[in-house]
C-alpha cells in the first residue's frame, strides 16, 4: 500500500492550530513535514498543558509523526539552510500575521520568482487582503466576530464558544484542500500557486442554514440550543435517566418516528410537514417527551435504532474514545515515544482510502530540533 501523498515533502512554519491541524493532516496522509521552528522556545504549543513525562500532549497530539529542525530566518547561516529547504519542498505552509514572510525576503512574490513550482499555503486570522488583514485572532475572536458564537447555546443566555476550536480546526481544513487543489494543478502545470486561507472567513463559510435564514427572512437567527432550526424533530429528548438525540430529517423518518413510539401525529396538519413541524417544534416536543419520560435512553435508542430512525447517545470524551464504532474505524491511535512505546492517545485519521495505510499508530512528536542531523543529511544527499 501506498500513502497516496507519499514523496511530497511541506515545509511548516506553523505554529499553534490552524496550520498544524493541515500539515497533520497532509503527514497522515504521507506527505513528509519539516517543521521549522524558532530557537529556544519552537512551537508555542510545547508549552501547553497537560503534560507528561514533562512533554506537551496537546504538542503530540497535533504534530506527530513530523521533524523538527530549529532556524533562525534573521541569521545567515540558517537562511542558507531554509534556502536549500525550499530547493527540495513542494509545498510550504505558514501563519504569521499578513507581512512578516515579506519582512523576512520570503514572501510569495520572492518564492514563486525563485521557486516556481512551489505551492505556498498561508493561513491566518483575516486572510491577506481587507482592511483588517494584519489584525491579530485567536479561535475566540473568529469564532465571535464569524457568527458563530451567535446561534450558539440556549435562547436568552449569553453567546457560547463551540468546545472545539473550530475557528483554527475549520481554517486548517480548507487550507489542506487548498494546497491538494493547487497540487493537481502543479503536477499539470509546473507552476504553484498561492492559498491564503482566512479564519474568519471559514467561520462565515460552516453557517449555511444561518446564511439562508437570514437571506430569506431578512432576521438573523438565534441560538437554539440543540435544536436544529430548519429540521424538526432534531434536537435532544429526555429520557427516564437523562437525554439523547433524535434527528428524524423527513417525512418518511417522522412517520416511523410516530409508529415507534405510538403517536398518531404522521397526518396532524400541525406535524404532516416539516416545515409545519418547525412551527409547532416546541409542543412537538412536550409530546414526544410525554411518551420517552416512560423508559431508558438505551431503551429508546434500541428501539428506534431498529427502526431505522437516526438517534444516539449524548456521549463524553472518554465514552466516545471507547466507541466500538470508533475503535473499529481505527480512530484512535497510539503516539509512540522515541523507544517506540505508547506514549499518548491521539485523533485517527478520518480519511479512509482504498490501499492507502491506516496505521494503529504514530511515529513520536518531534522534540525541539530533534531531526536536525537527519534533515542534514538528506539534503546533502540531494
Amino acid at each position: 500500500m501506498t500513502a497516496p501523498l507519499a514523496g511530497y515533502t511541506i515545509l511548516d512554519l506553523t505554529h499553534v492550530l490552524a496550520g498544524p491541524y493541515c500539515t497533520m493532516t497532509l503527514s497522515d496522509l504521507g506527505a513528509k513535514v519539516i517543521k521549522v521552528e524558532p530557537p529556544e522556545t519552537g512551537d508555542d504549543t510545547r508549552a501547553f498543558p497537560p503534560f507528561k513525562d514533562g512533554k506537551s500532549a496537546y504538542f503530540a497530539a497535533i504534530n506527530h509523526g513530523k521533524k523538527s529542525i530549529a532556524l533562525n530566518l534573521k541569521d545567515a547561516a540558517d537562511r542558507a539552510v531554509f534556502e536549500q529547504l525550499l530547493e527540495r519542498a513542494d509545498v510550504i505552509v505558514e501563519n504569521y500575521r499578513p507581512g512578516v514572510m515579506e519582512r523576512l525576503g520570503y514572501g510569495w512574490e520572492e518564492l514563486h520568482m525563485a521557486y516556481p513550482r512551489l505551492v505556498y499555503g498561508a493561513v491566518s486570522g483575516f486572510g491577506h487582503s481587507g482592511p483588517d488583514a494584519k489584525r491579530p485572532a485567536y479561535d475566540m475572536v473568529v469564532q465571535a466576530r464569524g457568527g458563530v458564537m451567535s446561534i450558539t447555546g440556549e435562547k436568552d443566555r449569553d453567546p457560547v464558544r463551540v468546545g472545539a476550536s473550530i475557528g483554527d480546526i475549520i481554517a486548517g481544513m480548507f487550507l489542506t484542500q487548498g494546497i491538494l487543489a493547487a497540487l493537481l494543478d502543479r503536477d499539470k502545470t509546473g507552476i504553484g500557486r498561492k492559498i491564503d486561507v482566512a479564519m474568519l472567513d471559514s467561520q462565515l463559510a460552516i453557517l449555511e442554514h444561518a446564511v439562508a435564514l437570514t437571506t430569506v427572512t431578512g432576521k438573523a437567527p438565534g441560538p437554539s440550543g440543540a435544536r436544529h432550526p430548519s429540521i424538526t424533530p432534531f434536537e435532544t429528548f429526555h429520557a427516564s435517566d437523562g437525554l439523547f438525540v433524535i434527528a428524524a430529517g423527513n417525512d418518511k423518518l417522522f412517520e416511523k418516528l410516530c409508529i415507534a413510539l405510538n403517536l398518531p401525529l404522521a397526518d396532524d396538519p400541525r406535524f404532516a410537514t416539516n416545515p409545519a413541524r418547525c412551527e409547532n417544534a416546541r409542543l412537538l416536543k412536550r409530546l414526544i417527551e410525554a411518551v420517552t419520560l416512560d423508559n431508558t435512553r438505551a431503551h429508546w435508542i434500541a428501539k428506534l435504532t431498529a427502526a431505522g430512525i437516526p438517534t444516539g447517545p449524548i456521549q463524553n470524551v472518554e465514552q466516545v474514545m471507547k466507541d466500538p464504532q470508533i475503535l473499529a474505524r481505527n480512530m484512535v491511535v497510539d503516539v509512540l515515544d522515541k523507544n517506540g512505546r505508547q506514549a499518548y492517545k491521539a485523533a485517527g485519521n478520518p480519511i479512509k482510502m482504498t490501499d492507502a495505510p491506516d496505521p494503529t499508530t504514530r511515529s513520536p512528536a518531534p522534540d525541539l530540533d530533534g531531526n536536525r542531523g537527519e534533515i542534514l543529511r538528506w539534503l546533502d544527499e540531494g
